[in-house]
């Protein structure tokens, strides 16, 4: 008989239900978008109760559409950073979930930094001081909510990344869990000791109390509550259903994508880009301005990873479409960016809303470099398309100099890893192969592979490698003058943007 596995992926946007089958094939998916709160500029919320009741409603959608296909385990990934709190006794967050997005710690995490903290912060928890974390939120909440630091002092209240609001909802309040992955996303967990850490918690003002119980990534937490299903207007299972795998949705697509020796590295192209270096079983404390951070546990074993973050890319081709014009749809550029041989001289650095990793510069705006009579929209496009894959090459060669390991290849998922022009550029500029994986929906592959690993219906990460195929190879095809002419004239562009 065969076994399913059901992966919840609770997205920024929506939320998803995707049912795989023990051979890793996806035979089944739901989505469903949420509201975004935009409350006051530069914040963003969500409502907890809307990502609660989307992710019930694509998991009874795909439930009830398969009931021929039993459910072995069940994985949760989640967007990161966002934070919830909620009351203990009711369940119900006494505030909106303050999404990773939003900047509104932003002066009280640059105080910090004034205060000389970000060393101290940096080795113990691998992060840079950045209102991006979930620390300064949780303090936010607990200093603007009315009568919540009372409560927390009593033990009254709960914080959750969104990981721990899903398995507390699905358990009907009986478990109170986060994973490695999302603890070490908090700027609160040591990731060299694996606890939360005493002084930061002091720093932050926060009760101990109020925090999940930090577990491995791929081991049974609990069961699917029927009648909590049930109870919120559901079809629950006629049958057990155990939690058994959670991971952040980039550690997950590391996992989905099955970088799992030191050294190998993914990126996903989405609104932005986010790579991540599998580098073992020892922390690597960045010199270069990238992040180091949990990748996962599963049994005794702990894998680190090293992550750079690009804000701008596939927001770019958006930006093209809706700001200038000049495609009608985002997947027309590629057509646009391949009639011309070159870029014919422009270079384009997408920092529309600042430059991310290595170079962290909020300051940094959007620049084009090399225009002449002849450049065409073509030639913007193309530079576009070439500037998301410069980005790139600079986290390459930063996670090279950090880990002291030269990449081999490059493994790549989200919508924009679909341009075939962008892939083989990439490819180019990083003079290595780019492989595109037969199941693009990594994120919530990697969470059904922990889950199933958890429940046993695999027994050995070999095999689960053994799952994974790719689809598309691109292996790099520009001569060397070539190479070195194009990387002199995104260095010029990078350093005019980079003021």
């Amino acid at each position: 008989m065969k076994r399913y596995i059901l992966s919840l992926d609770q997205g920024t946007s929506s939320s998803r239900a995707i049912l795989f089958d023990e051979n890793c094939n996806q035979v089944a998916s739901a989505q469903r978008e949420f509201t975004q709160l935009f409350p006051r500029p530069g914040w963003v919320e969500h409502d907890p109760m809307d990502i609660l009741g989307s992710q019930f409603f694509v998991m009874n959608e795909v439930l009830a559409a398969n009931p021929e296909k039993p459910v072995a385990a069940l994985g949760i990934t989640n967007q990161r950073e966002t934070t919830i709190v909620w009351d203990a006794s009711t369940g119900k967050p006494i505030y909106n979930a303050i999404v990773w997005q939003d900047r509104r710690t932003a002066e009280y995490c640059d105080g910090l930094r004034a205060r000389g903290l970000e060393d101290m912060i940096r080795l113990k928890t691998g992060l840079m001081i950045d209102a991006y974390f979930s620390a300064s939120k949780i303090r936010w909440i607990l200093d603007n909510v009315p009568g919540a630091r009372e409560k927390a002092s009593k033990g009254e209240l709960r914080f959750g990344t969104v990981d721990s609001w899903l398995v507390w909802n699905l358990t009907g309040g009986r478990v109170h869990v986060t994973d490695v992955s999302n603890a070490s996303r908090t700027m609160l967990f040591n990731i060299k000791e694996m606890r939360w850490d005493e002084e930061l918690l002091e720093l932050f003002g926060i009760p101990a109390s109020m925090l999940p119980e930090v577990r491995s990534s791929s081991e049974i937490y609990g069961e699917v509550d029927r009648e909590s299903l049930r109870r919120a207007g559901f079809e629950a299972p006629a049958y057990s259903i155990p939690i058994a795998g959670i991971a952040g949705d980039q550690q997950a697509a590391l996992f989905g994508q099955m970088c799992l020796d030191r050294g190998s590295v993914k990126n996903t192209y989405g609104t932005g880009c986010f790579l991540l270096m599998n580098t073992g079983s020892e922390p690597v404390f960045s010199k270069n301005r990238l992040l180091t951070t949990l990748a996962w546990k599963i049994g005794n074993r702990v894998d680190y990873a090293l992550e750079g973050s690009i804000f701008v890319a596939g927001s770019v081709v958006q930006w093209l479409r809706d700001g200038l014009g000049i495609i009608k749809t985002s997947a027309g550029i590629e057509e646009l960016a391949a009639s011309v041989p070159d870029n014919g001289g422009v270079y384009f650095v997408p920092a529309l809303t600042g430059l991310g990793a290595p170079y962290w510069n909020q300051r940094a705006t959007g620049t084009v470099t090399g225009i002449t009579r002849g450049s065409t929209s073509a030639h913007i496009a193309r530079a576009a398309l070439e500037g998301i894959a410069f980005q790139t090459m600079d986290i390459v060669n930063a996670m090279e100099k950090d880990s002291g390991i030269p990449i081999s290849e490059l493994k790549v998922d989200g919508g924009a890893s679909r341009n075939n022009l962008l892939m083989q550029f990439q490819a180019d500029i990083l003079g290595v192969d780019v492989i595109r994986p037969a199941v693009t929906e990594t994120t919530a592959l990697g969470a059904a592979c922990l889950a199933g690993y958890a429940a046993g219906i695999w027994d050995s990460k070999e095999e689960l490698l053994g799952r994974w195929q790719a689809e598309h190879r691109f292996s790099p095809s520009l001569p060397a003058d070539s190479i070195s002419s194009l990387k002199a004239g995104w260095a010029d562009a990078i350093a005019r943007c980079n003021l």
